[in-house]
């Protein structure tokens, strides 16, 4: 086979060309550290690369929206407490003047004034917010959920936040559920969520909802009851003090039981973000094991790349011969 001068320069280019290619390629590991820096390194690693970026990138997300919800649900769980403190004190006040004839008049009005600041701070309570959500008002948390009169003016919405994949939480509690003992459902729905719906019959009478009238439980709501508590001392009616003990201690205990729900919703959001984290840690020990370059294989590959660079260009001296060209230079 006739090997012309043209079949020399073109081994000699290519081979150039190549070597040069592969420190250029090795050069680029170096500096960025990674084997992959383009989809043409590895097509089906870099689509394994994109899709844990993809992963990463949602369960941030994910863990900012568990941020909030957590955020809600601790000073929701805060509130709750202030409220059962208010319910406790309000118990041993009525306690200590149950008795007639142990407690002045002079005391009764002076306990009616600690009475009515347990009021004014309970109304306070609901009315509290975070950031510019109010966290009782349910969806209408843009606008305070409880009146002076202490009425509530929310809803019954429950705000669904989702913290993984399909994995739902809700990160509020309505007033409707939080200051009644009774869901709003159970209720005549003719009736206002506040003070009103728990007028109590007098002393002596059965009451509507108690086993008279229509046969199933009363509610409990927390600003009607401190109203009773307070007009009974003003009033020195003994009974009615004595009537509040145990709606007191009812609605103590709801406050009691939406604190465990509270908690069994913070307990699942941590274990929620445990387990992304956990997922984020290992996406990020295969994206290093797909993508990150092995900087002693890649120094050893660009110096014998280097070597091979340095012979193509000695032998391709040899292998041009010199032109009449070059003897005229």
């Amino acid at each position: 086979m006739r090997v012309t001068e043209n079949t020399n320069y073109d081994t000699v280019r290519d081979s150039i060309s190549r070597s040069k290619e592969k420190m250029e390629k090795l050069q680029g590991q170096s500096s960025t550290l990674k084997r992959v820096n383009s989809p043409s390194d590895d097509p089906i690693g870099s689509a394994k690369i994109l899709e844990m970026r993809t992963d990463k990138v949602t369960n941030d997300q994910f863990q900012v929206s568990a941020k909030m919800a957590e955020m809600f649900l601790n000073n929701t769980d805060h509130a709750l407490a202030d409220l059962s403190e208010i319910m406790l004190r309000a118990k041993e006040i009525a306690l200590n003047m149950a008795s007639g004839p142990s407690s002045s008049e002079a005391g009764r009005i002076g306990v009616a004034e600690e009475i009515t600041q347990l009021y004014q701070q309970a109304v306070g309570i609901g009315n509290r917010r975070v950031g510019d959500r109010f966290l009782f008002g349910g969806f209408k948390n843009n606008t305070p959920p409880v009146d002076d009169a202490g009425k509530y003016q929310g809803d019954d919405g429950q705000i669904m936040i989702e913290i993984s994949k399909d994995v739902f939480v809700s990160m509020n509690v309505p007033g409707s559920d939080g200051f009644n003992t009774l869901p709003r459902k159970a209720l005549d729905t003719n009736k206002e969520y506040g003070p009103n719906v728990n007028q109590r019959a007098p002393a002596g009478e059965p009451e509507s909802g108690a086993d008279g009238g229509n046969g199933s439980a009363a509610n409990v709501n927390v600003f009607a009851e401190l109203q009773n508590l307070r007009i009974g001392l003003l009033t020195g009616n003994t009974p009615g003090i004595q009537s509040t003990l145990e709606r007191l201690d009812e609605m103590h205990n709801k406050l009691v039981s939406l604190r465990s729900k509270v908690g069994s919703r913070l307990s699942g959001i941590e274990s929620t973000n445990t387990a992304l984290e956990r997922h984020n840690l290992t996406n990020a020990t295969l994206n290093s094991a797909l993508e990150d370059a092995d900087m002693v294989q890649v120094m050893g590959d660009l110096a014998k790349e280097e070597t091979v660079f340095r012979s193509a260009l000695g032998s391709s001296r040899r292998l041009i011969q010199p032109t009449l060209m070059d003897f005229l230079k």
